[in-house]
């Protein structure tokens, strides 16, 4: 059994380094490392990661992809985390939303290249369920309210229709600490410490509920699916709620900040979600319950407390 080859899609952006990371880290470096990314390639992660292999690809177009297989080879696994996240983009959008989340062209490459079989581990979203009730499961009805959340819906029929080996992960807010090259956008829980630092009353939503996975949680999950793959080699075909075990609103979450960090409690408002016009419709409780996850691949994601220790440890220690 020669090595396996990793593909990383969006590799650049805040889970993708994560998941560099994780799959670089393993003892006795058992995987080959690819990603892929579209902007700009930050040298940072080049420095990190010396043995893995970047590739220019653009999503909608699939260009870029060609050079994978000439370079690099076939992958055996690919996790594809390359999106576009932000509801209101893709509202703005709803094309560009639809095209770059459906991964047409990844599957459309890896289908008519040579490879016998393969992994393709696909990030879907909490966002696809309705929201108007607690603790979804897997086989509860999708009815996304924005377009973000349609386009998540669609990505899943399309990696399900086409793909004889999957796992479809609906993560939920993802939090952790800053990854090697700083991402642009602003990460959840340092943005509530940024905030209630300052000293001064913000409102937060407490109608709004949430389960926020811890992000290595979410790495760990991705590299228990893939060497459950390279090791079983029996076929997957997985959709799994891939959240964290607490179900916490905006204002539970800054409260919790709040209390790690030993800020005054009083500074933090409770206002309902319809407060704010997001110009994006907001699902108001897409809490998930994750024991098919835990059950499936035997572990469990640590609490929302916890993670947020973690985090800002590791901001104190950068």
């Amino acid at each position: 059994m020669g090595r396996k080859r990793v593909l990383v899609v969006g590799g650049t952006g805040y889970l993708g380094q994560h998941l560099m990371q994780g799959f670089s880290e393993i003892q006795g470096a058992p995987y080959d490392l690819a990603f892929t990314y579209h902007s700009k390639l930050p040298q940072a992660l080049l420095e990190a990661f010396p043995h893995s292999l970047p590739f220019h690809v653009d999503l909608k177009t699939g260009q870029g992809l060609e050079a994978i297989s000439q370079t690099f080879g076939q992958p055996d696994v690919v996790v594809n985390c390359a999106a576009l996240s932000v509801p209101r983009a893709c509202e703005m959008d709803p094309a560009a939303a639809m095209s770059i989340n459906v991964p047409s062209s990844i599957v459309n490459w890896l289908s008519n290249s040579n490879v016998s079989s393969y992994l393709l581990i696909q990030l879907s979203t909490d966002q696809v369920y309705e929201g108007v009730k607690s603790f979804y499961k897997e086989e509860d009805e999708t009815l996304p309210v924005n377009v973000y959340g349609k386009s998540k819906v669609a990505a899943e029929q399309f990696v399900s229709e086409k793909c004889s080996n999957f796992a479809i992960l609906r993560s939920s807010i993802i939090f952790g600490p800053q990854t090697i090259s700083p991402v642009p956008k602003s990460l959840p829980i340092q943005w509530i410490d940024g905030v209630l630092s300052k000293g001064e009353k913000m409102e937060f939503f407490d109608d709004e509920f949430r389960c926020p996975i811890y992000v290595k949680d979410l790495v760990t999950i991705a590299l228990a699916l893939s060497s459950k793959w390279i090791s079983d080699g029996k076929q997957m075909q997985l959709l799994l709620n891939a959240g964290g075990p607490d179900r916490v609103s905006r204002l539970q979450m800054a409260e919790v900040v709040a209390h790690i960090r030993g800020y005054n409690a009083s500074l933090i408002k409770p206002v309902p979600a319809s407060s704010v016009d997001r110009g994006v419709k907001s699902p108001a409780d897409i809490s998930m319950n994750i024991t098919k996850l835990v059950q499936t691949l035997n572990l469990s994601p640590i609490s929302f407390t916890e993670g947020v220790r973690l985090t800002l440890a590791a901001e104190a220690r950068s």
